[in-house]
């Protein structure tokens, strides 16, 4: 562990990722290579020119670093565009343009999952395409579909050589060439290799280890060995996003170092050393990517992983931050879009962590603690550390009980992972014994999931946290201020309990109000339900009284929107979401809703007008692997502490309605929500006939809150509108719309009839509140 940290790789890794994400952003073409690079160059050489001189400690040193850096921003900003470059190129690319139906040849790249659809379940899976053959031409062409099929495409393994048939559709995520619906049962060409069959059967076998078990550690284990977590509950999931745990239930770097480290070990013991030691490692990370499959977020985890195998190594100071450079232009190079990808930034960073913080905050634990222990509690402290400013950025809050959890779970982390792997490998052998061994990697996540359940309860387990650059200034400058504190706490046992008791006692007892009102001030404490400015649009959001988590109804029509605003209130799990109809202003932003979200499944009418705009919400639903249904008239449910009822339309059969869109406000969902005692209506765009099937249905109906319908249009009736006495009305409308939204007689209808009006147009977000028993309305601006 001696010597000083070599960050010359990791100036030249970040010079590799700023050029990447640059370009990018400019949206690079072969015409704009050369300025772009000149430009990314200049500024970057300005901005750490300074740096460059101290970090390479002489001029010529810094000569060199400096071109380095100019020849690898350049690599990075090339490499952006020969991706964009092969992706528009390509056959694919011009036939999805224009809808064409192919034949391909192509290897199944991911593991199928199948989704629930609106009108029949359907199959996502990943395929690299060998061949396409579409209007009379057969080409040898590269890139990766996306198929959406029906069901027999369940039954297609990773690996294996397949045709397909089906209808291209340009694709949502740069990173694919084409989506290819429509199709037919797959026919198979070749099973897979023999490593993919291997590999699927340890996954079964992990699987099957763990099965007798209850849902929560069934689920849990094979999470931690390899990410599959299709079976962890949602509960568990919520907890652990609270409580800053959600990195073990991904593959992340952690699971790499854990399983090859935990080989490396073995190794070691059964005396094998140096090179063969180095080729046991290589061997294992190359086991590793195939057991949890070689998706790019496994490529990043792998290279992450790798570099905490550096740190903690013989001279980590010097070789881990020396490795943390080379995998950084590494991944940026194969794969540029890495570069603007949060999970990429927050697995850099809690790289960086390990890399500076974690070897002596286990040098100090060591002096109290076992070698073992000790890393295993410093490993997750310095990456969380690390990561929770821009936790903060993505989730406008800050877990105060995370680094403690962290902790807390740390030292069963490498047990559970370990075990369960062991179990899955001893099950190949014998069912029984593996049994047995997942027997006791469950009793260890048993602990790390008490831990996340005991957590997640605490009254400040998180604290809302602002986004804008004051509150994260403040935010970076404490946990870094943290990073000596935490050192010198546990050098010395007789100080860390008692800060750790001191730390527990602030996180039960202290009120929220001492946190500073300008940096919590949104959203409102108590909030029930909030009106996104979403522009001309609605996109509503119902808090269910469960942590992280809301129902969402409508979605607007920007995509980046309404992704803000569920930022801002921190919602990272969708319970529902529901689309009243299927106008742009209500759908057109459903794949920000998706970005980064959980969510359970979409519901909407059973009227399916305009039917592009149904099939293109289908279309990314499925992408995504999100269930669609249409909504059960007359159903009540209820999502923690909310309870929602349908109340319109009475039709459960699809249709196509008039087919031009016309029939599509009157078929909005209109749902009745209560929570806290207190009643809300949500009516879409719905119109006068629908309003007096509604009045004529629940004649005596009174709310507390009500959605303005139609974005407060004058084609409305406003004597059913007022006899519903809303105290608080809410319309959601773009500010300077073409449409003469919202109407002077709607307003002045509703405030003559007592309710107070909230327009999105001039305040912003608009959040409903209960406090002391009265209903407040709080604006964003």
């Amino acid at each position: 562990m001696s010597g000083r940290h070599d960050v010359r790789a990791a100036v030249l890794g970040l010079c590799g990722w700023l050029a990447a994400a640059a370009a990018i952003h400019l949206g690079v073409r072969w015409a704009a290579l050369a300025t772009t690079a000149v430009a990314v160059v200049v500024v970057g050489l300005v901005a750490l020119v300074a740096l460059v001189a101290l970090v390479a400690r002489t001029w010529e040193g810094a000569r060199r670093l400096a071109l380095g850096g100019l020849c690898v921003a350049g690599a990075a900003v090339v490499a952006v565009g020969l991706r964009e470059q092969a992706v528009t190129a390509s056959p694919l690319h011009g036939w999805a343009e224009q809808g064409a139906t192919v034949d391909i040849v192509a290897t199944v790249v991911s593991d199928p999952r199948a989704v629930e659809g609106m009108w029949a379940d359907q199959v996502v899976v990943r395929l690299r395409v060998r061949e396409a053959a579409a209007r009379g031409e057969r080409h040898r062409v590269g890139g990766t579909v996306v198929l959406i099929g029906e069901p027999d495409w369940a039954e297609v393994t990773l690996g294996e050589l397949v045709v397909a048939e089906g209808r291209l559709a340009e694709p949502e995520d740069g990173h694919v060439a084409a989506l290819l619906r429509g199709t037919g049962p797959p026919v198979h060409l070749r099973d897979p290799d023999p490593w993919w069959r291997a590999s699927a059967a340890l996954r079964e076998s992990i699987r099957a280890s763990t099965a007798h078990l209850a849902p929560a550690p069934a689920g849990l284990v094979p999470a931690l060995v390899d990410g599959d977590d299709a079976g962890l509950p949602a509960e568990v999931e919520a907890d652990f996003r609270t409580t800053g745990l959600t990195h073990l239930t991904a593959v992340s770097g952690t699971n790499l170092t854990l399983v090859v480290g935990a080989l490396l070990l073995l190794a070691r013991s059964l005396g094998v050393r140096r090179r063969w030691l180095t080729l046991v490692g290589a061997l294992g990370i190359v086991g590793f990517i195939l057991l949890a499959r070689t998706e790019p977020s496994v490529l990043r985890a792998a290279a992450m992983g790798t570099v905490g195998l550096f740190a903690f190594g013989t001279d980590g100071r010097r070789r881990g931050l020396r490795a943390l450079g080379v995998a950084v232009v590494g991944l940026v190079l194969i794969d540029p879009w890495l570069a603007v990808s949060a999970g990429f930034v927050l697995s850099v960073l809690a790289t960086s962590g390990i890399v500076l913080v974690g070897p002596p905050l286990a040098s100090g634990l060591r002096r109290w603690l076992p070698r073992g222990l000790a890393e295993a509690i410093a490993v997750p402290t310095a990456a969380q550390l690390a990561c929770t400013p821009v936790v903060a950025v993505l989730s406008s809050e800050v877990s105060l009980i995370a680094i403690v959890a962290n902790m807390l779970a740390g030292p069963l982390v490498g047990p559970a992972t370990v075990l369960g792997l062991l179990g899955g490998l001893v099950g190949l052998l014998d069912e029984g014994l593996g049994r047995l061994v997942g027997t006791v990697a469950g009793w260890c996540v048993g602990w790390i999931i008490a831990v996340a359940q005991t957590g997640a309860g605490l009254p400040l387990a998180a604290i809302p946290w602002g986004s804008g650059p004051v509150a994260i200034t403040l935010l970076i400058v404490i946990c870094v201020a943290l990073v000596p504190v935490l050192h010198l706490v546990v050098r010395r046992p007789r100080w860390a309990v008692p800060v750790a008791v001191l730390a527990l006692l602030v996180v039960l007892g202290v009120p929220g109000r001492i946190w500073p009102e300008s940096w919590t001030d949104w959203p409102p404490a108590g909030w029930l339900v909030v009106a996104c400015d979403v522009g001309q649009g609605d996109a509503l959001v119902l808090a269910t009284g469960l942590a992280h988590t809301a129902v969402v109804v409508d979605v607007g029509p920007d995509r980046d929107a309404v992704d803000d605003c569920l930022d801002r209130l921190g919602v990272e799990q969708i319970a529902l979401l529901v689309l009243t109809h299927f106008h742009a202003d209500h759908v057109a932003g459903l794949d920000g809703v998706l970005r980064g979200r959980q969510v359970a499944g979409i519901e909407s009418t059973a009227v399916l007008d305009p039917p592009e705009a149904a099939a293109d919400v289908q279309e990314v639903a499925a992408a995504r692997g999100v269930p669609v249904a249409i909504a059960p008239s007359g159903s009540t449910r209820q999502v923690g502490a909310l309870s929602l009822q349908v109340l319109h339309p009475r039709s459960v059969e699809p249709t196509t309605g008039s087919g031009t869109g016309e029939s599509a406000n009157d078929a909005s969902v209109v749902l009745l929500a209560q929570i806290a005692g207190v009643r809300l209506l949500l009516t879409g765009d719905l119109e006068p006939p629908g309003q007096g099937q509604l009045a004529r249905m629940l004649p005596n109906l009174e709310v507390d809150v009500l959605k303005v319908p139609h974005h407060g249009s004058d084609h409305q009736d406003l004597a059913w509108l007022t006899s519903l006495g809303a105290e608080v009305a809410l319309v959601t409308v773009g500010a300077d719309n073409d449409y003469g939204h919202p109407s002077g007689r709607v307003l002045d209808g509703l405030e003559a009839a007592g309710a107070e009006v909230g327009r999105t147009d001039l305040g912003g977000d608009l959040a409903v509140t209960m406090t002391e028993g009265a209903l407040d309305l709080v604006t964003r601006h």
